[in-house]
């Protein structure tokens, strides 16, 4: 597969907490779909899995650039995790429907620390690199 794009972000922990807890679920809900929500809600440090899931949202959009087909919205881009734990990117459109088009075309990693979250995103091509 060639490579046609790579993003990297990082986020401040404690950015994304004071604006959660100011701003709320209006703030949560144009970032996060549901489905994130209800993840991070299970998680002892929760703060930091939202930043480390809106780095690499940010990062999934820079792997984008500016292709016409690229996400609009930063909760068009859900992550999930498999059942190993791997984190994935699902792709919501915005009628509803879910994006297929590059299923398994794109490569992220994520990791925090109390203070910073950083995410990565490669997005493949088809073809020879």
């Amino acid at each position: 597969m060639k490579i046609l794009g790579s993003g990297v972000d990082i986020v401040e922990v404690k950015r994304v907490a004071k604006s959660a807890k100011k701003w709320g679920k209006h703030f949560l809900s144009k970032i996060f779909t549901a489905r994130e929500l209800r993840y991070v809600q299970k998680k002892r440090n929760r703060y930091e899995s939202l930043a480390a899931r809106f780095a690499v949202k940010e990062a999934v959009v820079k792997a984008f650039g500016e292709r016409k087909d690229r996400p609009t919205a930063l909760q068009q881009i859900e992550i999930v995790n498999t059942k190993e734990g791997v984190p994935q990117v699902v792709f919501h459109l915005p009628n509803g429907k879910i994006a297929n088009r590059y299923k398994g075309r794109i490569v992220i990693s994520m990791s925090h620390s109390k203070e910073y979250a950083v995410g990565t995103a490669i997005l493949l091509g088809k073809g020879e690199s």
